[in-house]
């Protein structure tokens, strides 16, 4: 799952554009992203994906967005989906699906784990 210089550069001038306090952490070869303190996206083989749950998803679905599945095609997902990419160049279209990804990880965050 590497992600190229080039490509890591451009996702984060664009997030930065739309939400404060953005920064990248390199992770398993791909690049996690946080607003503040919550995770809310990744990027992943040079595709970038957004932290969804029940009330954001039917969007992705919608357009046809795939889920990130870190393991392969036949893999188990996560709850992270592929951002479409017509949205990647233009910070007033992407800024209320960055603010649906940073609130599904709030919610996330604010519930509490099963152990």
């Amino acid at each position: 799952m590497p992600v190229s210089a080039g490509f890591r550069i451009f996702i984060l001038e664009q997030l930065e554009q739309t939400a404060r306090d953005v920064r990248a952490r390199s992770m398993f070869g791909g690049v996690g992203i946080y607003a503040g303190e919550h995770f809310f996206a990744l990027i992943a083989a040079d595709t970038l994906y957004f932290k969804v749950d029940d009330d954001t998803r039917p969007a992705y679905v919608a357009l046809g967005m795939e889920p990130f599945r870190p393991y392969g095609e036949r893999g188990e997902t996560m709850q992270y989906y592929q951002v479409p990419a017509d949205l990647l160049e233009d910070p007033d279209a992407l800024r209320p699906w960055v603010a649906g990804a940073v609130a599904a990880a709030r919610r996330a965050k604010s519930k509490p784990r099963r152990r």
